[in-house]
């Protein structure tokens, strides 16, 4: 008898008004059980992804874009960001290695993040929501007429897709995409916004003009930051804490190459991100010279603010003679045919050269880490102009609390003139 009663239960849900009217709808993936007790979570989930060239730490950057969208829309409704799976990345050329569908607790400490925002991971949130199926995507782009001289004006609106979308629907009329690395997800509507503005110009769209359950916001970097530097930005950057099993790699190296420890440093580490708050000044950083040396892309893509390896060399051995160091350590994605002629201009110097298996485990995103975490550490650090990894050891050193005089330095190019240095964006509590 209960089973007849289950039956024409659902044979009632069925003849039920639309569920938008109610306010409540059905989801891919959802059982008829969640529907008739209400028992499935009403969470609304948020993911994004990223223009397929932009490298790991300009993503980093959009991760504290979003966050600051998900802090509005949690002063309304109940969200969760979803973590996108690492993979494809541009500058992760290590052969024979599997660098797809990474979670990010294998670079970060998600218990972290969770101090800042609420996220989980992709799986979960397939798991959660009942399937690899994605509400609603919006592919984020500029204006088709451009942004006209005058006013600055912050705005969204639904347009025609300027670019040939990069998803195309199934027999099933379900889109297919990268979305990942997972093959079997599927978005269910897409759609392209055109958007000028703060990352949380979305918002209002997102509450008001969607009753999607899950939305993607493709191309985010296509947003700005709502406050770029303020009290929120460095919350966020802040709970970007590294992975644990990562800082302890970075952190033994130190020790054994470097002469370098927490303690000897002043360094007032703290494993609670909410709980450390330094004065600026305050740590001394490690007896060695940090250097950030990009070359690959940047020696032809710009030419006058890179220096040659000779010029580079110069530089270092003025800092150490300057600084009284007599280590260098040195992260940089030269070739080998480049490296091996800095090695012999700089036979002192240390760098973090990880074996196949090391490589394996930690990835080239991994090692990248470890490299930030080793230059972030050091007394004095001099990287690349308009460089986003340097960029991303210069807020590591700032939460640090090492002297800003010791961390926004740039090497010049050979023939540069004005030899601009970074600017110092100072950490708000």
């Amino acid at each position: 008898m209960a089973a007849l009663s289950f039956v024409l239960l659902l044979l009632g849900a069925a003849s039920w008004p639309p569920a938008c009217a109610s306010g409540q709808e059905f989801w891919p993936g959802q059982s008829a059980a969640d529907i008739l007790s209400g028992a499935a979570s009403r969470r609304r989930y948020l993911l994004y992804d990223v223009n397929p060239p932009e490298g790991f730490n300009l993503r980093r950057d959009v991760y504290i874009r979003i966050a600051s969208l998900l802090k509005t829309l949690l002063k309304t409704e109940e969200w969760v960001l979803v973590l996108p799976p690492w993979g494809r990345l541009y500058h992760w050329q290590s052969p024979d290695i599997h660098q797809v569908r990474i979670p990010w607790s294998e670079f970060f400490d998600l218990p972290s993040l969770n101090k800042n925002i609420p996220v989980i991971e992709y799986e979960q949130f397939i798991a959660e929501s009942g399937g690899p199926f994605i509400d609603q995507v919006y592919v984020l782009q500029s204006y088709a007429e451009g942004w006209k001289e005058g006013t600055w004006e912050e705005k969204v609106d639904e347009r025609p897709c300027i670019d040939q979308l990069l998803y195309s629907q199934d027999k099933h009329e379900y889109y297919r995409g990268w979305f990942w690395g997972y093959e079997e997800t599927r978005g269910l509507n897409v759609s392209c916004l055109s958007v000028q503005g703060s990352a949380s110009i979305v918002a209002p769209l997102l509450l008001r003009n969607t009753s999607a359950r899950s939305v993607m916001l493709d191309r985010a970097e296509n947003l700005l930051h709502d406050h770029y530097g303020g009290k929120e930005y460095w919350d966020t950057r802040r709970s970007m804490v590294f992975a644990r099993h990562l800082r302890e790699v970075g952190n033994e190296f130190r020790s054994r190459h470097l002469n370098s420890t927490d303690d000897a440093d002043r360094i007032p580490f703290q494993e609670d991100w909410t709980k450390m708050k330094v004065k600026l000044g305050s740590a001394l950083g490690g007896p060695y010279l940090g250097v950030h040396l990009r070359r690959k892309d940047f020696i032809w893509g710009h030419r006058e603010d890179v220096p040659s390896l000779e010029g580079a060399v110069r530089k270092i051995r003025s800092l150490m003679k300057i600084h009284r160091l007599d280590k260098v350590f040195v992260a940089t994605d030269a070739v080998r045919k480049e490296y091996e002629e800095l090695k012999k201009l700089l036979p002192e110097m240390v760098r973090f050269e990880p074996t196949w298996e090391e490589l394996e485990l930690y990835k080239d995103g991994g090692v990248a880490i470890i490299d930030q975490w080793i230059c972030s550490h050091a007394r004095f650090f001099i990287g690349t102009s308009v460089s986003t990894f340097s960029f991303r050891i210069h807020e590591e050193r700032e939460i640090l609390g090492l002297d800003p005089k010791t961390t926004y330095n740039r090497f010049c190019g050979d023939q540069e003139k004005a030899c601009e240095q970074p600017t110092h964006w100072k950490i708000t509590y």
